[in-house]
């Protein structure tokens, strides 16, 4: 039961709540059912099919909405004498600055990735408004609690880097299922639909005396060419003729299994017309969908190479005659129902072609996306923690405040497992207090120097923010607007004398002091 404290707490607060996905759903409908009455959304996405199985707001007829502004009008059907403020925007816009952050009372963060958390972190520090960030993988999940100078920010702790795999086992040796998908996302479906002008680590060139003479890029579509045909040379280069060469190697298999080459001829009927009539060039259906062209209903089956090999060449077919124009600009997409198609089929021809197991299309999507498929109920129960741990900051329980962990392997019977938090990592350079004196002499200076000479050079900073009073004057990440980068690079060719409002002039020299009058919210990871 909630004390007195706590519900006039609740009532008087403002709300920042930062994503609207799956942990953004449940804490949404969590906060109205507290009696939360001002709730502010940011978030960025529109509604994917994929995302129906778990963010509960949302329905099919939603598809292609914004994220914040559907969430909004769900859970005022539920409670519609709250205000609820939507933002369909990315977080990093400038409007979003250090005075649109210093008007909450607690920022929540339900984001699903490294550099958005990054920023926010940032900015609640600056603003000096607590912040509570939360996670989940699958069953696993987090809430921690962030509060300036009391507990330790969110890049305090270096982050893991995301999994990266040798470019030599990606294209000549690869041993795990993960291996073939990112070859045939990040390799074949970029050389056939990315930017033709990108080279990558594909042997591009055929030796093969068909392919040697006019035509020795085997990548190149011919328009004369029937698409069938098309399809064909490309599998039997990548999957026969590539493998041959790589056998010509004998030093590379002694210790390893040598992979078996596969050609078209050898899986498939000689021409798939005969048998399936959406194959011929003319006929096009309704469906951007391989599966659905060949009827294979069930994204959880594991294909038969037969298959797979069919999936190919029919998803690369209904890439030419129903997406011809986006050719060359394409780069995979989990949520492109196609390319995840063709890139599981790829993938598992070349599995077959080294012994390594077959995956479904599910699981393929999930690997290509780097993907851990999400638990509905983690979601519910870290909404529930970021809540309980949001009424502790409003009412300035310092002494409760938790960082809590969802188990999925329970130990002495505990699913959930609090901790208190962490003090401030003193050599934190986000969030440490320590003053850095720099002597620039503001007339010849511009920003540029001072990032490249000293935040990058110096200190060995990879993804600086750096701020003037509430307006952040640079930025390095992802996500960002093509106008901020725009703003961000003509800052970097300004003087130092341009922001001088805030900075003490010597009284003798051109010089200015900077003992932390340009904050610069740093990240050594």
């Amino acid at each position: 039961m909630a004390s007195q404290e706590q519900l006039s707490a609740i009532k008087g607060a403002k709300v920042l709540m930062v994503g609207a996905g799956g942990i953004g759903c449940e804490l949404l409908k969590t906060l109205a059912l507290s009696g939360f009455q001002d709730i502010h959304i940011i978030d960025m996405d529109t509604i994917e099919v994929s995302n129906l199985n778990r963010q509960f707001l949302f329905r099919q007829s939603h598809v292609g909405q914004s994220k914040a502004k559907v969430a909004r009008d769900a859970v005022l059907r539920v409670r519609p004498n709250i205000s609820i403020t939507p933002y369909h925007a990315n977080v990093k816009e400038s409007r979003f600055n250090v005075d649109f952050f210093k008007e909450f009372d607690v920022v929540l963060n339900g984001l699903d990735n490294l550099d958005a958390r990054r920023h926010v972190n940032r900015l609640c520090l600056a603003a000096d408004v607590p912040l509570v960030e939360s996670g989940t993988t699958g069953f696993l999940g987090q809430v921690t609690v962030h509060l300036k100078g009391k507990t330790e920010c969110y890049e305090c702790q270096p982050k893991p880097a995301p999994k990266t795999y040798p470019v030599c086992t990606i294209t000549s040796t690869p041993s795990k299922f993960v291996h073939c998908i990112v070859w045939a996302k990040d390799l074949l479906f970029a050389k056939l639909f990315g930017d033709k002008n990108l080279e990558n680590d594909l042997n591009v060139h055929s030796n093969d005396a068909a392919n040697s003479s006019e035509h020795s890029d085997v990548f190149e579509y011919r328009k004369d060419e029937d698409i069938e045909e098309y399809g064909r040379r490309i599998y039997d280069h990548v999957f026969g003729h590539n493998i041959e060469v790589a056998l010509s190697n004998e030093e590379t298999w002694k210790n390893r299994n040598k992979p078996r080459p596969i050609y078209s001829k050898d899986v498939l009927p000689e021409k798939l017309s005969e048998q399936n009539g959406n194959m011929e060039k003319g006929c096009v259906t309704d469906d951007v969908s391989a599966m659905a062209s060949l009827g294979l209903k069930n994204p959880q089956d594991v294909w038969s190479l037969g298959e797979n090999s069919r999936v190919f060449l029919e998803a690369l077919r209904l890439f030419f005659l129903k997406r011809e124009k986006e050719i060359g600009n394409l780069t995979f997409d989990k949520d492109d129902q196609l390319a995840v198609e063709f890139v599981t089929a790829a993938a598992n021809i070349r599995a077959s072609s080294f012994g390594i197991p077959l995956h479904s299309l599910f699981e393929a999507k999930g690997i290509a996306g780097n993907i851990v498929h999400a638990v509905a109920t983690t979601n519910a129960i870290i909404a529930g923690l970021i809540v309980i741990e949001a009424i502790k900051v409003l009412i300035k329980d310092s002494n409760n405040y938790r960082m809590t962990y969802c188990l999925e392997h329970p130990s002495r019977k505990m699913l959930l497992m609090p901790v208190e938090p962490y003090e401030p990592n003193k050599s934190c350079y986000v969030c440490s207090e320590t003053p850095l004196s720099l002597e620039v002499n503001t007339h010849r200076s511009k920003l540029r120097d001072f990032v490249e000479k000293i935040v990058k050079a110096k200190l060995g900073m990879n993804f600086p923010l750096i701020m003037q009073g509430a307006s952040i004057l640079y930025e390095v990440g992802e996500d960002l607007e093509e106008d901020m980068v725009a703003i961000y690079a003509a800052n970097l060719e300004k003087v130092f004398f341009f922001y001088t409002s805030a900075q003490k002039k010597c009284d003798d020299c051109d010089l200015f002091l900077f003992t932390g009058l340009i904050r610069a919210a740093f990240s050594s990871y």
